[in-house]
Formats: C-alpha cells, structure tokens, sequence
C-alpha cells in the first residue's frame, strides 16, 4: 500500500460545511480515502498550499455522444463518429473536474464499459441510453420537411424511444432496461432544442408516467423527467419520479410538491445560454429554437432562485452535448447567483449527485472509506468570486486516487 497525503490546503468536503485546513490520506492501492484530518503523512505528498480540496464534481445531466446542436452537423456526420467523439468528451469532462456522471441519453452500455474497463479515459458513469417520449414530443426527431433527424439514432444497443399509450410505453421501458439502463428518462414536455413543440405543454399522460414509474421500480430503476412546463413537471412529481430536469416553468404548486416528494431538481441553468452562444457562432438551428432559448433564460433563473428559497434539494447538471463538454464547472456560479451559498452550491455539485445517481456510499464526499475522486482548486470557494473560473484553477484531478490531471 501507497499513501498518498494531500497537505497544507483547505478541505470542501461535499457535506455542506465550510472549508477547514486539514489532510487527505488516500489508499493508492484500492483508490479509496484512508483519512481527512489534521496532521497526517504519507509516503508520497502533493503540496496543496493555497488550495481547496473538493470532492471530484458529478454532473448528474450530460449527452456525451453528442457535441453539439448544429442540425447540418448532426445528419452529415457518419453514425459511428459520435462514439469517437465521446471518447473525446468522456475525457474533457474527466479533467475538468468531473468524476462522475450521469448520461441523459445517448451513451450506451458499451460506452460505460469501455470506461469502466480503463479503454476510455472518463468518469465513472451511469446512463440512460435512450430519452422516451410520445409520438411529436420533445424527443420525436420528426422536422416539417417530413425527414425525421433524431438527437440520438436507435441501433442495437439503443432502443428507438418514441412510444404511446401504456402498452406501447410498457414495452419501451422495458426494452430500454433490457438494454442496460441505470435510470429511465423520459420526456414530459416540450423543450427548447425540439422546433415543433412548446416548452410549456405536457406530454405523456399522467398514466403513461404511472407505468414508466412503476416499471422502472421493478427493476430496481428510478426515473428522471425532462420537464420544462409547470403541469408536466407536476404530473411527472406526482408519478414519483426521481429528479425533474432543466425545471424552467416552476410554479408555487409543483415547488411545494417536489417538497412534499423529495423530488430532485437538476437545473441546467447553462443549457439554454449555450444554444445561444452556439447560435451566436453560426450553428444552423431552426429560429424557432434559438427564440425559445432567449426566451426561457430569465424565468429559468427565477424559477431555480425560487426553488432554492423553498428548500427544493438541487443537483447540478449541464447538458453537456448541448453545449461544450470540459466546461461543466461553469454552472456553479449560475447557480450561486440563484442564492446558493458556495458551500451549497458544492454539496449540490458533489454528494448530492451521488446520492442522486445512487453512488452516496461510494463518491461525493472527501470521508474516509469513499473513493478518492477530488480535485485541488487554487484559491478558497466561498466569497465574492470564489466558484469563477474552477476549471481553470484546477490544480489537480483524482478518479479512485489517480492523478488524471495535474496542473
């Protein structure tokens, strides 16, 4: 055994505490943390004068064999391509600070065990391999012209996800689970990226969620909702879904039932500015898509603060593929502007992910007996500032106690 003492800095530890000097002794031989405290030695040290330990960050909403939102990119690039590309991502994410993910759709089976296997250099992930939703909802790839251009082709490993009516959605869930899913995302509303819906109206009916709910529960699985309208994210929290995604059209009725059912809320606050910012470098999307993104930034803002003011528990997520993968850690001051003290704002990005993805006795905190997935920023969290620029300050990465980047 090698013990490895990461000294001299301050510890973050992922609970919600504040930061307080102290030593990290990590077991280099089984990846885990053997101690945090005042004080310790080691075999080898890395000095961490100056900075912060933090538990690796989990982003708990993330597309990684998507890269991007350019239409004429998605039907032009050939269909194997996106799995090299999320070699790429899986990567990028990995040395930004990201230990751990969860996959919103798109990865399948086989990409999480080229990871998990050593293959491919990323975090430790689970995924949902395919997003259900209803015949013209927000996953139907269906465009005008009548040529269908879904987010993510079906194959043998991802299951086409377009269903209707219980029996139809029943034997999705079902396939999908076959397939190797750690959750079941499902869609209940419109969105932004899809040009003919509306991000406010619901999809699948309350019974439809019921038996993706109850079919997922007997296979041991949870659900997770892209639901953007306040009805649809009501009815999805009534069916027991597990998290709410994105969370745009929050009313006071559907925050007091996420209170009532301790849903999670995922924000993706960075989302919808990063279809603009692709917009503003010359991605071709519908106009209809880019006006509904400048259109929901604000009531997303203010419905997130309100959530947070409510005690609504939060997680952090991205949608990465959306926007670029390797700047997930820019989500971190949205959310701080949204009231989140730097503490908070840390414990959404770290234990409260894993508890979410079902990983809270295994990463996301710095405690002994975790795995040793941390990072090193320079300088303090909390403060005016403090969560700016983290990927950029990062001094060190570590998944199950090896360094993967070293500033």
């Amino acid at each position: 055994m090698t013990r490895l003492l990461l000294h001299g800095g301050e510890v973050l530890d992922g609970t919600g505490a504040p930061a307080a000097p102290a030593d990290v002794v990590v077991d280099t031989a089984t990846g885990t943390i053997l101690d945090v405290g005042p004080g310790l030695d080691g075999d080898d040290a890395v000095d961490c004068a100056g900075a912060t330990v933090t538990p690796g960050f989990v982003d708990a909403h993330v597309h990684v064999t998507s890269s991007g939102v350019d239409l004429l990119s998605r039907v032009t690039t050939p269909f194997s391509y996106q799995f090299f590309a999320a070699a790429r991502n899986l990567t990028a994410t990995l040395r930004a600070g990201v230990t751990t993910v969860r996959d919103a759709g798109g990865a399948d089976a086989g990409v999480r065990q080229a990871v998990a296997d050593g293959l491919v250099e990323g975090p430790r992930m689970r995924i949902a391999i395919t997003i259900l939703g209803q015949t013209g909802g927000h996953s139907d790839g269906w465009m005008p012209s009548g040529h269908c251009v879904p987010l993510s082709l079906p194959h043998p490993g991802r299951p086409a996800g377009v269903a209707d009516g219980v029996d139809g959605v029943r034997r999705v869930v079902r396939e999908v689970l076959r397939a190797g899913a750690d959750v079941v995302k499902i869609c209940t509303t419109g969105g932004v990226l899809s040009p003919g819906d509306d991000p406010e109206h619901s999809q699948f009916s309350p019974e439809e969620i019921a038996v993706v709910v109850a079919e997922a529960a007997a296979q041991g699985r949870e659900v997770m909702s892209h639901a953007q309208g306040s009805q649809g994210i009501k009815n999805a929290v009534r069916a027991g879904v597990r998290s709410i995604e994105h969370g745009i059209y929050l009313d006071d009725e559907a925050i007091e039932l996420m209170l009532a059912h301790d849903t999670v809320l995922v924000p993706t606050l960075v989302a919808p500015r990063a279809v603009l910012e692709a917009a503003g470098a010359g991605a071709r999307l519908p106009a209809e898509v880019v006006a509904k993104a400048a259109a929901v930034v604000d009531v997303h803002t203010e419905s997130i603060r309100r959530a947070v003011a409510a005690g609504v528990r939060i997680a952090m997520g991205t949608d990465s593929g959306v926007g670029p993968h390797g700047r997930n850690l820019t989500e971190l001051p949205l959310m701080a502007a949204c009231g989140m003290p730097a503490e908070a704002v840390v414990a959404a990005s770290t234990s409260a992910g894993a508890r979410l993805l079902g990983l809270g006795e295994v990463t996301g905190r710095v405690a002994p007996g975790l795995a040793a997935d941390l990072c090193v920023v320079d300088g303090r969290l909390s403060g005016d500032g403090g969560l700016d620029d983290l990927s950029a300050r990062l001094r060190a990465v570590f998944r199950a106690g090896v360094p993967v980047a070293l500033g």
